[in-house]
């Protein structure tokens, strides 16, 4: 008997433990959704979007557009720090909000039943509708309008047995294919390659080589202010709603944004900031013609070249330092502040004197003095904090505020048991308290009251800066 009981309790074991994979490879916890609190808990919100010019973008060294503009105030609202992941392909985008690797897709999705079963969407943004692209007769310009209609499509039955190429993953491929059992007709539908978007297909069309493509209505708008022979009148979709998505579980942090919506559509800045990216033609053609658009570009200033290059004095990545000029002077090599300093790197009229400088609003000779004060820094840093990256914080932090205060503040983070060879979160709170009279009348503190919330600003935006440069800049 009891070897009859020892064989069935060896059979149930290895029952047991020759279990599906699924059930040993994928536990339960593995897709746990990340909400509200584990957002705040852990300081940050992931927001995952494209890039084109008028989302998310690189203008004259600012980020900027519309997702991003929004996206960074609802990090403002929930009191977190803000990361931008940017990702070109839609269907990437779904996948990699449904794996945790983000808490929110920031971009413009259209809503559709599909898409609602994958995810949850926010409260919508606006409505647009989808139009055809497709390009005018050559000889356009010298057409009477009458002339110029009868030789495009305005009936979704004139698409019978044309190819249309779309977005890869996008909204536009569904709408073809109701359009498709709707009416009957045979339209070849092409998938672009999964890194082009709809503006880089609205320039195929406008180049002849795609004929027609698929877009949201106010995209479209915006590329015929720079493509001027592309027509844009055929209406191929009711209208339908852009929202943001989350996944399926993340309830309170729904809840949050959309409550949070709703007061930011009451707030006649929303429609200032629709307005400034879906509504100026004008700017949207600056921005593309212009050399410093990154994405289409790849720089941020003209003196991209002179930064490569002095960069290697400091074995710094150059685009920090780019960061570092856009926050002092916004690369206006004629700037000058209220306190006298002048030129792209902001240098005190004094200092030029010391180190030789005769012309600060010379760019080469400014940057050369920035370097070099910069590199004295950076000398001197290294004898105190070996970690690199962490070495660049006090660097920025001693360029802005002078090297004393920071020596301060870490002799008052050694003194009050933190980290002083650490920036975030501990030298950084004590070049704060420098601003109290407990602090900057402290016997380790040698250079009295600092002002250090400015301080502290300076390198959090240096520093997120150079993350916005990363996605859109080549590092060499």
């Amino acid at each position: 008997m009891k070897i009859i009981k020892y064989i069935l309790l060896l059979i149930s074991v290895l029952l047991i433990s020759c279990g599906s994979e699924k059930e040993k490879v994928i536990p339960q916890e593995i897709n746990r959704a990340v909400d509200l609190d584990s957002i705040k808990a852990r300081g940050k919100l992931v927001a995952i979007t494209g890039y084109n010019a008028y989302s998310y973008f690189i203008y004259r060294g600012l980020p900027m557009g519309f997702e991003y503009d929004l996206v960074k105030r609802l990090a403002d609202h929930l009191e977190v720090d803000l990361e931008i992941v940017v990702e070109k392909n839609i269907n990437e985008m779904f996948r990699m909000l449904n794996n945790n690797e983000g808490d929110i897709i920031a971009f413009n999705l259209t809503v559709t039943a599909e898409r609602k079963e994958k995810v949850e969407f926010t409260r919508h943004h606006h409505t647009t509708k989808q139009v055809l692209v497709q390009r005018r007769p050559d000889n356009w310009r010298r057409m009477m309008r009458h002339q110029i209609e009868r030789k495009l499509i305005r009936s979704p039955f004139d698409l019978d047995g044309k190819t249309i190429t779309v977005r890869n993953g996008s909204a536009y491929v569904r709408r073809l294919q109701n359009l498709i059992d709707e009416t009957g007709i045979n339209i070849n539908i092409v998938e672009g390659a999964p890194d082009l978007s709809t503006e880089d297909l609205i320039e195929m069309v406008a180049n002849k080589e795609i004929d027609y493509t698929v877009s949201d209505d106010n995209i479209a708008m915006l590329n015929q202010a720079y493509y001027s022979n592309i027509d844009i009148g055929t209406d191929i979709s009711l209208p339908q709603k852009i929202a943001w998505a989350l996944r399926k579980d993340a309830d309170s942090l729904l809840t949050e944004i959309n409550t949070w919506l709703d007061d930011l559509h009451r707030d006649p800045d929303y429609y200032t900031i629709y307005k400034k990216y879906y509504q100026n033609r004008h700017a949207f053609k600056d921005r593309l013609i212009s050399e410093f658009f990154s994405p289409r570009t790849g720089k941020i200033s003209e003196y991209d070249e002179l930064l490569k290059e002095y960069s290697k004095y400091l074995d710094w990545d150059w685009r920090i330092l780019a960061s570092l000029i856009y926050q002092e002077s916004r690369f206006d090599h004629t700037a000058k502040s209220w306190a006298g300093a002048v030129g792209l790197m902001q240098i005190m009229p004094a200092t030029a004197e010391q180190l030789g400088v005769e012309d600060l609003t010379d760019p080469f000779e400014n940057i050369e003095a920035g370097i070099r004060y910069l590199v004295w820094l950076d000398n001197y840093w290294k004898k105190e904090i070996e970690d690199k990256d962490e070495r660049i914080k006090f660097v920025l932090a001693s360029y802005n505020i002078g090297l004393g205060h920071i020596m301060d503040a870490r002799a008052l983070a050694e003194k009050y048991g933190e980290n002083n060879s650490v920036w975030f979160d501990n030298v950084e709170l004590f070049l704060l308290k420098k601003s109290k009279e407990k602090y900057f009348n402290d016997d380790v503190v040698k250079y009295g009251y600092a002002k250090g919330v400015e301080t502290i600003a300076y390198v959090e935006d240096i520093l997120e800066r150079f993350d916005h440069y990363k996605q859109f800049v080549a590092a060499i």
